[in-house]
């Protein structure tokens, strides 16, 4: 039996702790297969770069989420209501499409519901997040930098805005970055001080980016509840290796993941 090889796709690729998890849980339930990173260039290329590189599945982070659902031949009913596909898998010849982040991000709140939250940001990830949340029964509010991209949850039924109108007096329970403001440097997804005063009223600031941004800072010097994307990196993964493997798996693996990494 040949070893099996799966990858990250994205842009950039080179800080993701994708490899360390998923290889450490193939050396502890002793799978033969690897995992690495594959930067892409031009998400139109995907499939093609899939399966010239002969692998058995991916996961897709930024900015190729949506990219990544155009490219599947078959997708899971929450991949194909949010539109946007983050882990996909080689099965008979065709490439079956999931999402990951959905759950994962569900499963890192620890148990916090929030009545109301504010997600900014209106790429794949924040879809996820969108339907995610809604399907829990919170009241969401999809904030972004440009019209364009909001069209598609206006679509679906959600409340949206763009950052210069947005208003800083709201009271959100939870805020949300999934843009990829922070991710190599200490940018901002908007204003800083419509954003301090957004922060200064919410219970959880959380930022999908696993790394101290500068908004995550911002939450701490207002002494607010906040978490970065580590934990949801971890959970979306451990929901992806199912997939990746066929099969569910205890829940105490994630333990083994989080190991790998800290």
């Amino acid at each position: 039996m040949n070893k099996k090889l799966f990858a990250l796709f994205g842009n950039p690729v080179s800080h993701s702790k994708s490899p360390l998890l998923h290889n450490s849980l193939f050396k502890y339930l002793d799978i033969d297969a690897c995992y690495t990173r594959y930067l892409l260039d031009d998400g139109e290329l995907l499939k093609e770069k899939f399966l010239s590189l002969g692998l058995d599945g991916i996961n897709i982070t930024v900015p190729f989420k949506e990219n990544a659902f155009d490219a599947c031949d078959k997708l899971d009913e929450y991949a194909k209501n949010i539109g946007a596909v983050n882990t996909i898998v080689l099965r008979n010849g065709q490439l079956h499409g999931f999402n990951t982040d959905a759950p994962g991000f569900i499963a890192s709140l620890d148990g916090f519901l929030p009545a109301n939250a504010l997600i900014l940001g209106a790429g794949g990830t924040a879809r996820a997040l969108a339907f995610a949340l809604r399907s829990n029964g919170v009241d969401v509010v999809i904030a972004n930098r440009s019209e364009g991209r909001l069209e598609f949850f206006r679509q679906n039924g959600f409340k949206t805005t763009t950052f210069d109108i947005l208003d800083g007096g709201k009271n959100f329970e939870l805020i949300v970055n999934t843009t990829s403001a922070g991710l190599s440097s200490d940018e901002l997804p908007c204003e800083q001080g419509k954003l301090a005063k957004l922060l200064s009223k919410t219970k959880f600031a959380y930022d999908c980016i696993y790394r101290e941004t500068l908004f995550l800072k911002i939450a701490k010097e207002l002494d607010k509840k906040h978490k970065n994307g580590l934990d949801m990196l971890i959970c979306q993964a451990f929901f992806a290796f199912e997939l990746f493997i066929d099969k569910e798996i205890d829940k105490k693996m994630i333990g083994v993941m989080k190991e790998a990494v800290l």
